[in-house]
């Protein structure tokens, strides 16, 4: 079992936090405001997309690769994070994860042209890929079996807070601030995370088993045990799994504010209102899912969002224009769905690796798909030159295909205890 012999039991809604006992919870708001730090350094590319393209005078091309290079450089940077969990501990990695991404997205403000803006946030993405590597597996590791996928799903639901914040940010900032210096502000209050850094170090600590696992294994952070027998094909699938629902959901998350305000004509005002109606979708999504996952299984909840969320992409796409009001209504739900799926990962990944081996395999899966699921906003940018924005958004859809497929070749773990 994953948790220490204190952790007491509980019952109702909120059981799940209860049983975690005094330091399974201190590891959940450090592991809770880690990953919602890292989406909000991460959104304020996205919402500052538009203005950043006006300033560079560069293309959508090569504006949907600021945000693939992110992604495929956070792959390396989970992977890394993953091993490093696994060598050194999984607070210590995931204290310098958030200072890694709080520091260059600062840096992000200061940029002078779009190959610098490139390369910070490139290395922005180191960071940001392994916060979510490092803080998943410390909580999963607290967590009794049964409401491990609940637990985590809340940990996820702090990207819908940390987006939430950066669009609040974006609306003060483009409201008062000239454009072309606003996009600049708003990545210096990337700054923020960087105080979360001083309550983990202070108050939150590994869990013993893993503790106990870093002593003794032989193979900890092995790359090479994670694709041999009997762990290979489990990597495969999983790696292939993040890949379908991480290309959808970053099609989505990258370029909805420039689909709201190119092809929808909506202000700074109006677009953050109908961001707000996505994120809170979001955030619904998050914690329904994490209890689907305890309920129905972890298998069947990832296919029936997949399901929703390829034909809601469609859907809100493809509405014709003047068709705002019908927008308005598709918006919630497509935040639900594409946010619901995310639930399962963080305890499905957790309890398809044993202790030793659980950083390296749930960083480099994760992180695999998040690398080649942002090759699916780049797509997107280089098809909007011809298609429209909506019309080259229907390509993420696709990504919720192969997430189906994929689990055709994964387990269900419902209820296992953490190897």
């Amino acid at each position: 079992m994953s948790t220490t012999d204190t952790t007491p039991t509980a019952t109702g809604p909120f059981a799940w936090f209860h049983t975690l006992g005094r330091n399974g919870k201190r590891a959940f708001v450090g592991a809770f405001g880690g990953y919602g730090l890292d989406a909000y350094d991460f959104q304020v590319l996205p919402l500052g997309l538009v203005a950043i393209t006006a300033y560079f005078g560069i293309s959508q091309g090569q504006a949907g690769l600021l945000n693939t290079v992110t992604l495929v450089v956070s792959a390396i940077g989970g992977a890394v994070a993953g091993i490093l969990a696994d060598r050194i501990g999984r607070v210590r990695t995931l204290m310098i994860t958030v200072i890694t991404y709080a520091v260059f997205t600062v840096a992000c403000g200061f940029a002078t042209s779009y190959e610098m803006l490139m390369v910070f946030r490139a290395l922005q993405g180191l960071g940001f890929g392994g916060e979510w590597a490092a803080g998943a597996i410390l909580v999963a590791e607290y967590c009794k079996p049964r409401y491990r996928g609940r637990t985590i799903a809340f940990v996820q639901s702090s990207w819908a807070v940390g987006w939430a914040l950066s669009v609040i940010v974006y609306t003060a900032v483009f409201s008062f601030v000239p454009q072309d210096t606003a996009w600049r502000v708003l990545f210096w209050t990337g700054a923020i995370p960087a105080v979360l850094v001083f309550y983990i170090r202070r108050n939150v600590e590994d869990a013993p088993k893993a503790d106990e696992g870093r002593a003794t294994s032989t193979r900890k952070g092995s790359f090479r045990e994670i694709f041999r027998a009997p762990l290979g094909r489990t990597t495969f699938f999983a790696a292939l799994l993040a890949t379908g629902v991480q290309g959808g959901y970053y099609t989505l998350a990258s370029w909805v504010p420039t689909f709201l305000k190119t092809e929808r004509g909506l202000s700074v005002v109006g677009t953050g209102g109908y961001l707000t109606l996505l994120i809170g979708g979001a955030f619904a999504g998050y914690l329904t899912g994490g209890h689907l996952t305890d309920r129905l299984g972890r298998k069947r909840t990832f296919t029936l969002f997949a399901v929703l969320s390829a034909l809601l992409i469609v859907l809100f796409t493809q509405i014709p224009a003047g068709g705002n009001g019908l927008l308005l209504l598709v918006t919630f739900p497509l935040g639900f769905s594409t946010s619901a799926i995310f639930s399962g990962f963080g305890s499905y990944l957790a309890e398809l690796y044993p202790t030793d081996l659980r950083g390296t395999g749930q960083g480099f899966t994760y992180n695999f798909g998040r690398g080649m699921g942002a090759l699916f906003p780049t797509a997107v940018g280089f098809l909007a030159t011809t298609m429209g924005v909506g019309g080259a958004m229907v390509f993420g859809a696709l990504g919720y295909g192969i997430a189906v497929l994929a689990l055709l070749g994964l387990p269900e773990t419902k209820g296992v205890e953490l190897r």
